[in-house]
């Protein structure tokens, strides 16, 4: 610990507040609150931690603090900040999706909407939905069942609604309010789980339909009965009394936590959602953090919120306003296990795909930190030219974190100081112009750097880091054998390549790696000679000013176009038979060139 942090440690005061914790850059990578911000931060720098906390440590290069009156105002706060830094190292709700409600509105007329946030209105709301296709399918039942209006205004005439008899056509005939009050009713109880009623009538109107022998209404009630009976299946769970509620469990393994939501409404559980992120701090804490966003970002507050036992929620439960319950018997502790239980299962599933890819991922990493000897290169940046015989030179880096690519990191680069296909020396601006910027920025170095070839490469790139910037990188070069696949790994200044099983998840590493890496330089060396386009090939070409390239590029639109074209179609502008010819030549053997590069998939000849 630096002497300016254990000066700030030393002033911090006995009171509630909020602290932002940054790293070397000034980049806000944690947010916390505190009943006592003395304590609470003094912690992080005293005592022993577990690994993930002791990562987020290695990176506190400086703290910030608010105070604040009360814990509220603290935990208030604490999301605001949460919400505007979006901290590395907090656990964050991703979106601010708001979920769907079935919406009656308080009209002479009222009508069936889904709406994504309740107002105070006097409508009757129901819901959340979580799955927004089940909000759908039940709004579309209850057109079915309810013929309410449609329309947003009323209509001069009746339409297709009541014709098919899904509206009352208020517009053209009266609707008496008593009609409209029992439909709310019937309406009111089959979302708030009363389908079995319902379900009975359709029954009963569907046999009489038959006996009738009006066989098409009663196919139809069968299709309703149909859509009433899934929706009433996605709800089997059910509590005695009619209490709204949200049920919160959670599981954390391997750096994992997973938070599941049961929404329960008028007694029946109608939907759920799951989450599953990275996390850093104490599972209990990363959990209550989560539901305070949850509700910070406007979710609505029900009557009761249930937790699992020891998660405190004094604070949150002044906040919310709302009971907020650690249920230890009967129904509600069993909805609060089966959360937990679901989150469980949720976690365990996601950890079992992971662990397919792992020793292509995070596993080959560990590797090849072993057979380089090296500190486990948990961000690699990787380098690779491209240029066709010295024209349009690029080159493009791309960053690989924890064995995965990270295209947010990516940058390409115009070769700006090398004349000609020189490929060692645009190496060596690329990395100059790279780690000056890093140094100057004080942004985060790689633990790797991979150069796209073999040693003299690699002796150009480590001249400029460890001469010219002072900097001490690993540094290693993918050689290609005569197939263009990667064949030799070379470290540093050693003679002889570094022994590496080719059958190893290491070297399956480094050959993504490169292939991303060359991928990236081909694709934008292709964007740069599309924009240059016709006038770049016409360079160079005795007679050809630049008048004359203007002439051709109204005349001949494309390179498409001058490539099939005879001699004597340049003559209409002035240019004779010999000096059409030699354009000719020019373009198709560059298009040759072109298609050699492509076939190759090769960027540069070393």
């Amino acid at each position: 610990m630096n002497e300016q942090l254990a000066d700030k440690l030393r002033l911090l005061p006995d009171k509630p507040g909020v602290y932002l914790m940054k790293d070397e850059r000034g980049v806000v990578i944690y947010v916390g609150k505190a009943k006592v911000l003395k304590n609470r931060v003094k912690s992080y720098f005293t005592g022993s931690h577990d690994a993930k906390t002791q990562l987020l440590v290695s990176r506190i290069a400086d703290f910030e603090y608010v105070v604040t009156d009360t814990v509220v105002e603290a935990l208030v706060l604490e999301c605001n900040f949460i919400k505007q830094y979006s901290p590395q190292y907090n656990i964050m709700l991703r979106d601010d999706k708001t979920y769907p409600y079935i919406k009656i509105t308080h009209e002479r007329h009222p009508k069936l909407e889904i709406v994504r946030r309740v107002k105070n209105d006097k409508a009757k709301y129901f819901g959340p939905y979580p799955n927004a296709s089940s909000a759908q399918a039940t709004k579309k039942l209850l057109d079915k069942l309810y013929p309410l209006r449609k329309c947003k205004t009323l209509k001069k005439q009746v339409c297709l609604y009541y014709h098919i008899g899904q509206c009352l056509a208020p517009c053209e005939f009266p609707v008496e309010e008593d009609q409209y009050r029992t439909m709310l009713k019937e309406m009111t109880s089959f979302l708030n789980g009363g389908q079995s009623h319902r379900l009975a009538e359709l029954q009963e109107q569907m046999e009489s339909a038959a006996e009738r022998l009006e066989f098409e209404r009663a196919a139809e009630l069968r299709d309703l009965i149909a859509h009433v009976e899934r929706v009433m299946q996605e709800q089997k769970i059910s509590v005695s009394d009619l209490v709204d509620r949200d049920v919160f469990g959670y599981y954390a393994e391997r750096g994992l936590i997973c938070f599941q939501v049961f929404y329960v409404r008028a007694g029946k559980l109608i939907e759920r959602s799951v989450s599953i992120v990275k996390h850093y701090a104490a599972p209990e804490e990363d959990f209550l953090s989560y539901v305070e966003q949850f509700y910070h970002q406007g979710s609505t507050i029900p009557k009761e919120i249930l937790l699992p036992h020891g998660i405190p929620s004094e604070t949150l439960e002044d906040w919310l306003g709302a009971k907020c319950l650690h249920p230890l018997r009967g129904q509600k502790r069993q909805l609060v296990e089966l959360a937990c239980e679901n989150a469980k299962v949720a976690l365990t599933e996601k950890l079992r795909l992971m662990e397919r890819d792992m020793d292509r991922t995070l596993g080959a990493v560990f590797e090849l930190g072993d057979v380089l000897a090296i500190p486990t290169p948990t961000r690699i940046e990787a380098f690779d030219n491209s240029n066709i015989q010295g024209t349009n030179p690029v080159a493009a880096m791309v960053v690989f974190v924890d064995g995965k690519p990270l295209p947010s990191e990516y940058r390409k680069y115009k070769i700006k100081t090398v004349a000609g296909a020189d490929d060692y020396e645009s190496m060596r601006e690329v990395v100059r112009r790279r780690y000056l910027r890093v140094l100057r920025e004080k942004l985060q170095l790689p633990e790797l750097i991979v150069i796209d070839g073999g040693k003299a490469h690699l002796a150009a790139v480590l001249d400029v880091l460890e001469n010219e910037l002072d900097l001490d990188i690993p540094v290693c070069g993918l050689a290609k054998d005569d197939r263009h696949r990667t064949h030799q790994l070379f470290f540093r200044d050693e003679e002889q390549p570094v022994p590496l099983d080719r059958h190893s998840q290491a070297f399956y590493l480094l050959e993504r790696v490169q292939e991303e890496v060359h991928r990236y330089a081909i694709t934008f060396h292709r964007q740069v000679r599309s924009k240059t386009g016709l006038q770049s090939v016409l360079d160079g070409i005795p007679g050809v000013g630049p008048a004359r390239k203007r002439a051709l590029l109204k005349h001949f639109g494309s390179l498409r176009a001058m490539r099939t074209a005879d001699a004597s179609d340049f003559r209409a502008l002035g240019i004779g038979d010999r000096l059409a010819e030699t354009i000719l030549q020019h373009i198709r053997i560059d298009q040759q060139e072109n298609e050699q590069t492509v076939n190759n998939t090769e960027p540069h000849s070393p």
